[in-house]
């Protein structure tokens, strides 16, 4: 039995996994959607990074959970790897879908120059939380209009420190065992970081012919993804 611990991307909560649990559950695992600080039902708590890498940490540690594969969506795949690091032994496999990766003492807005600028002007305008995405940033990402309504009325001002605050990481993420999923219709190849990691022995590539949010837009596909990647998908 798996422990899957799923986190969703900026502005996003534990809901956005809902269409994903049930093939997940179904195959016999036992599912943690996470809603990180300040986010969702979890809107007013302080949050900066390392309270969200906490927020995961603390789940895993206080259930005493083993067997653990960490999924982390976007954003979240800065928090999660180094969450993926601090659980040791308790560690299956971290998966990162469509996600940045963290790099000690980078940020999420130092991983994305050419929207630093841009992210950065748009939490100084909105008291310090990132605001949500409108129904057209969601364009040409595979959401129908069902799909990207509830999108953009789940998402949730993301608070901003947690996108400017370093990442703190004791070394390099690749002797961690690893998959990365890369959603194709937002870009053909992953990250130059995430390339070199890519070439390491514990890492591999899945690739999904959909846009950024696939727990949205192919949820059962990603949940098959997930399972394989876990080693219970045959």
């Amino acid at each position: 039995m798996t422990n899957f611990v799923l986190v969703a991307g900026a502005w996003l909560g534990s809901w956005a996994w809902s269409d994903v649990l049930p093939d997940l559950r179904a195959a016999g695992h036992v599912v943690h959607p996470l809603t990180l600080s300040g986010l969702a039902d979890k809107q007013g708590a302080r949050a900066g990074q390392q309270t969200h890498v906490d927020d995961i940490v603390d789940h895993v540690e206080r259930l005493g959970l083993r067997d653990v594969v960490l999924v982390g969506h976007s954003y979240a795949g800065i928090p999660v790897g180094q969450a993926a690091e601090r659980i040791g032994d308790r560690l299956a496999r971290v998966v990162f879908v469509d996600a940045v990766v963290p790099a000690d003492g980078g940020s999420f807005v130092s991983s994305w120059p050419e929207g630093r600028a841009q992210v950065e002007a748009a939490i100084a305008a909105h008291d310090g939380f990132w605001p949500p995405p409108a129904a057209a940033d969601c364009a040409g990402h595979e959401l129908g209009e069902a799909a990207t309504a509830r999108l953009v009325a789940g998402a949730t001002p993301h608070p901003g420190a947690t996108l400017t605050e370093p990442a703190v990481l004791r070394g390099t993420l690749a002797p961690l065992p690893a998959t990365y999923v890369k959603c194709l219709l937002d870009g053909a190849e992953p990250s130059p970081d995430v390339v070199a990691l890519l070439k390491g022995e514990r890492w591999e590539l899945v690739t999904m012919e959909t846009g950024h949010w696939p727990m949205f837009s192919r949820p059962r596909e990603l949940a098959r993804v997930l399972l394989d990647a876990a080693g219970t998908g045959r």
